[in-house]
């Protein structure tokens, strides 16, 4: 089971962890509300898992314009 981490604004793909035996205690992903697992947790018919994070690039252009987060696709 991969689980491939993913910029949910610019869509570039920041890693992945291919391990079988990891917790999503040890990922910190126990602690999201079911909305947010929802937003930021997508699996596939392959048992990989998608997390969506923001990436430096994309967190800095926001911290500058946070205007831009009132966008749908700010960053694309």
């Amino acid at each position: 089971m991969a689980i491939n981490y993913v910029c949910r604004h610019c869509r570039t793909f920041l890693g992945s962890i291919d391990r079988s035996d990891i917790t999503e205690m040890q990922l910190g992903l126990h602690s999201l509300t079911p909305a947010e697992r929802r937003d930021i947790i997508a699996y596939d018919s392959e048992g990989e898992i998608t997390v969506k994070v923001t990436c430096g690039y994309c967190k800095e252009a926001l911290d500058n314009n946070p205007e831009l987060s009132l966008l749908a696709s700010p960053l694309q």
